[in-house]
């Protein structure tokens, strides 16, 4: 039987003895996306779906998966809200567009257990944020009927209509 001290003792050192020779940075920079931006998004994405006749709910998450902005029209299903967070969540998680995922899942090419991951929602209507090669966050749209396909569909446009919105500033840093 192993000794619980050494093999404790062994797990501890792991992470000295991986990097051996090498001298990885102890501390990491990254950029966040502001409350405010966040807001300005969301908001700019509902305004895009009232505009074409939708009532919506919309999300922001920031990096972390954490939500910063929320909101849902007042005629917007009361199941929205949570869809469009699972759908920002799922973008900023899985670092690409619900649109995406949900093709890859329907053509075979990702696993069928990813759709069962816990906050996981592979629809259309959920789009990374992204500045200078950093994912700063997804936003995430529900309340639109679907498009001709999930690549199409009205919450993922809508959702890029946020994003485009805040472009320059999160380009930029203004």
């Amino acid at each position: 039987m192993n000794n619980p001290v050494i093999v404790l003792s062994a797990l501890l050192l792991l992470p000295f003895t991986v990097h051996a020779g090498e001298n990885p940075p102890s501390t990491y920079s990254f950029k966040s996306l502001s409350v405010e931006a966040a807001l300005k998004a969301a908001w700019g994405a509902m305004i895009e779906c009232r505009k074409k006749g939708y009532s919506v709910a919309v999300a922001v998450v920031d990096r972390g998966g954490n939500t910063q902005a929320l909101l849902r029209d007042r005629f917007a299903g009361p199941h929205t809200p949570e869809t469009a967070m699972r759908k920002a969540w799922t973008a900023n998680s899985f670092h690409q567009s619900t649109a995406n995922l949900a093709t890859l899942l329907q053509e075979g090419k990702i696993p069928n257990q990813v759709q069962h991951n816990p906050g996981a929602l592979l629809v259309g209507g959920g789009v990374l944020i992204e500045t200078q090669g950093q994912i700063i966050g997804g936003i995430g749209v529900s309340g639109a009927p679907p498009g001709k396909s999930e690549i199409e569909s009205i919450d993922g446009a809508c959702a890029q209509a946020g994003i485009d919105l805040i472009k320059d500033e999160i380009e930029f840093g203004e």
